[in-house]
């Protein structure tokens, strides 16, 4: 599906409306206790997920809107957020402790749905984390937006499932996959 500059646009100007401070300080908690010193958010939007992790841990994020990638360098400027595709993310293989995603993959096509995967693999080197609304049928929920099987996808990855569960309704309504790097993948 090609890209709607104006929808993501528009998503952009009201995500501060989303922000869920039960779900940054899950992240931050989750981070902490995995001793991650760096994370990457793949589709991150204006950066809100990202505000209470804390010093110590570098930063990054990725998204494809302008708009957003703008906002969120304005509110977290000692974080590197780089307007980029997530089938071609400018990092190095193994680069980051963790790279995560919360509703991006229920946003792509299967094939970009696929090019994304393999770029998160590509450059995590610890863990992967996929936070999306789950159905094992991947229906359509409205206009571009589908359920994902993201376990069944990571599957055919060497990665090795931690967690497959839903979140806590206090946090959020997606499923939480946490998935560990088969080795230590770190290029640092």
């Amino acid at each position: 599906m090609p890209y709607d500059a104006e929808y993501w646009n528009e998503y952009a100007r009201a995500n501060e409306s989303r922000y869920n401070a039960n779900f940054a300080g899950f992240l931050r908690d989750l981070v902490s206790s995995l001793r991650c010193s760096s994370v990457l958010e793949a589709g991150c939007g204006t950066g809100i997920d990202l505000r209470l992790l804390g010093e110590g841990i570098t930063v990054h994020g990725a998204d494809l809107n302008g708009e957003a990638i703008g906002a969120a360098r304005e509110r977290m400027p000692r974080a590197d957020f780089r307007l980029c595709d997530v089938m071609a993310l400018p990092y190095g293989d193994a680069s980051m402790d963790m790279v995560f995603t919360h509703r991006l993959l229920n946003y792509l096509d299967d094939t970009t749905l696929e090019a994304a995967m393999s770029e998160m693999y590509r450059v995590a080197g610890r863990y992967i984390m996929s936070c999306e609304t789950y159905r094992p049928d991947e229906a359509f929920i409205d206009g571009p937006y589908r359920y994902r099987d993201m376990p069944r996808r990571w599957a055919t990855y060497d990665a090795i499932p931690i967690s497959n569960v839903d979140m806590h309704p206090e946090i959020d309504t997606c499923r939480f996959l946490l998935l560990k790097m088969p080795r230590d993948r770190r290029t640092a």
